[in-house]
């Protein structure tokens, strides 16, 4: 052989070369979508798909108002050019011409027909007023064109796909409505074609409207420097089915950006994003119109995506910081909220930092006028309601939903106490309405001890006063609370002792309120939080191993941080009792925190 030898390609078998082409497409929806894109290029207003069954035969037929097929010289539908230029499109040399609005450029868009039925059909009228049509079965050769009897001929093509491939026979009317929605968006929205599908099988019609995104439409993005590009990209909340479509000229060709190799990295696996990516000069590889040409165009591509994918990085940074600053409040309130709750069932006398109880407001003072609490209990006065019978408040316009509703609930504080045995104990009674609201008016109590030996003053009040016996022993106290028909009942626990926990340390009068808090990552270090009392403040170690463990669940992330906080009011609290005591005290609190922890 000589080394100037040379020569041209040329198909050995035809027919296995159009076999390897119709087969090539392996999404039968694609395939579908195809030949819905057909009638768009034929200038169809209206198209209509129906999925049935006739004489035990499933079909598909896809109906328009468009163009029809082209004529040849005589007038008559040119079936034969249809059938013998495969690979050969007119639309190529109709875009070369410079017409726009058309997609293919193939010529091999019928030949799908395979993946989806057996026969095909195509009809369409002549210039003579006769309607004729073609007819493709899989596997052969061969076409034939005959004419159709019909009264009168009708504009547009028509396309029926008989006994439908059982693999997808399941395709119903509403998933062809989301694919073509998805996958021919723009096509829909800038033609303004109107799409139905009309599943006879299911009894259920539809109408194909263009995909609507959610989240916030980025128009920063939109006003970078790009070329052809065309971006709509909206920012939502997280979730691992949100993708970025990349479409050529309003036509989807890859669901997720992320799909491909160079683009598996954020911003497009991030899971904010929703939206598309037009890229009107991509190259596509034949038949399945969902691969990539790796060519110079796709390398501009990928450069033009630079400062887009720097933007978009900035941008779902601020929505993360936004969402942790917001977490962050709603983790606090819950924190907050349960603390209160909880030290309504312990006694005030031992639970005093934060100054939870009144944050700002005054003691009340009892009827004989010495301050609430002087024996050593304290009424603490929560919801803004006076204690006692002290003075009253000035009035103030309250909106309607401030005024409670009935009776719901009804709550001991505090519900477990320790007192010395021959001292008294005073307790009050806490209604409620189904919003947890403080009910006041039109309420009877009845105070009772269920068990225990002690003895009981003004045991028909809200406050009651216990008085502890000489000897040792647990009682349990009943509460019995009416309104109209409406009755609720609750108990409370009180243990009397020969001998109680000491005293809590003098405490600085200031009042501080609830503390917020604050992360400082400190991998590695066995601390997992820390109070500041100058910036009232705890400081949480969000790098300590448990704190990752407790992140990937939002309510355990939340029972974690109350258990710190929890921490670090028992450290404050009970400073200088002996470990085993301080334990005590804080499974004492953490039980109480976290049944109202939500």
């Amino acid at each position: 052989m000589k080394d100037h030898d040379s020569g041209k390609l040329r198909i050995g078998d035809n027919w296995n070369a159009i076999r390897i082409i119709a087969l090539s497409q392996s999404n039968p929806l694609k395939a579908v979508a195809e030949f819905v894109e057909n009638s768009i290029d034929a200038r169809a207003k209206h198209i209509t798909l129906v999925r049935g069954k006739e004489h035990g035969v499933h079909y598909l037929r896809i109906k328009d108002d468009g163009e029809g097929i082209r004529r040849n010289d005589r007038g008559l539908p040119d079936f034969e050019h249809v059938a013998t230029h495969i690979c050969d499109s007119i639309k190529k040399r109709l875009k070369a011409e410079g017409a726009s609005g058309i997609q293919g450029e193939f010529g091999i868009g019928l030949l799908s027909f395979w993946t989806v039925g057996e026969e095909l059909v195509i009809t369409s009228a002549g210039a003579d007023g006769r309607t004729y049509q073609m007819h493709m079965k899989k596997g052969d050769p061969g076409y034939r064109i005959t004419q159709k009897r019909v009264l009168l001929p009708e504009s547009g093509t028509e396309l029926l796909i008989k006994n439908i491939l059982p693999g997808i026979k399941q395709f119903s009317g509403e998933k062809i409505q989301w694919y073509l929605a998805s996958e021919l968006r723009d096509r829909i929205r800038n033609s303004g074609v109107e799409i139905r599908v009309l599943d006879r099988t299911a009894r259920a019609e539809f109408k194909v409207e263009p995909r609507q995104f959610e989240g916030r439409l980025l128009h920063e993005i939109s006003r970078l420097p790009q070329s052809d590009l065309y971006v709509e990209v909206y920012l939502a909340r997280p979730d691992p089915t949100n993708a970025v479509g990349l479409y050529r000229r309003g036509t989807r060709v890859i669901e997720s950006l992320s799909a491909l190799p160079e683009f598996a990295r954020p911003p497009w696996t991030s899971g904010y994003l929703q939206g598309i990516l037009d890229a009107p000069h991509l190259s596509l590889t034949p038949g399945t119109r969902s691969g990539i040409i790796q060519d110079d165009a796709y390398q501009r591509l990928t450069e033009e995506l630079g400062p887009i994918e720097t933007e978009l990085l900035r941008l779902i940074e601020e929505q993360r910081r936004a969402e942790e600053e917001q977490t962050s409040r709603e983790v606090l309130r819950s924190v907050h909220k349960a603390l209160r709750e909880a030290l309504l069932s312990l006694p005030a006398e031992e639970y005093d930092w934060f100054d939870l109880r009144q944050a700002g407001a005054k003691r009340s003072k009892t009827a004989a006028g010495t301050p609430a609490g002087g024996d050593g209990d304290s009424i603490e006065l929560n919801d803004g309601v006076q204690g006692l019978t002290g003075e009253e408040p000035e009035p103030v316009q309250r909106d309607f939903f401030d005024y409670a509703g009935p009776l719901f609930s009804v709550r001991v504080s505090p519900a477990s106490s320790v007192i010395p045995v021959g001292a008294t104990k005073r307790l009050r009674a806490i209604a409620r309405d189904r919003s947890n609201r403080l009910v006041e008016r039109d309420l009877a109590f009845r105070w009772v001890i269920v068990e225990g030996e002690g003895a009981l003053e003004n045991a028909d009040g809200e406050i009651v006063s216990f008085k502890a016996p000489s000897d040792p022993g647990l009682v349990r106290l009943g509460l019995t609370v009416k309104q109209a028909e409406i009755e609720c009942s609750a108990e409370g626990l009180i243990t009397v002792t020969d001998s109680l926990l000491p005293e809590n340390q003098p405490r600085d009068a200031t009042k501080q309120g609830i503390p917020s808090y604050t992360f400082q990552k400190a991998p590695g270090e066995l601390w997992r939080s820390r109070y500041q009392p100058d910036q009232n403040v705890v400081v949480i170690n969000n790098g300590h191993r448990d704190f990752v463990f407790a992140s990937r669940n939002k309510a355990l992330k939340v029972r974690y941080i109350c258990r710190l906080f929890a921490k670090e009011l028992v450290a404050k609290n009970f400073a200088g009792l002996p470990p085993a005591d301080i334990l005590e005290r804080l499974i004492e609190l953490s039980l109480y925190t976290e049944e109202n922890l939500k």
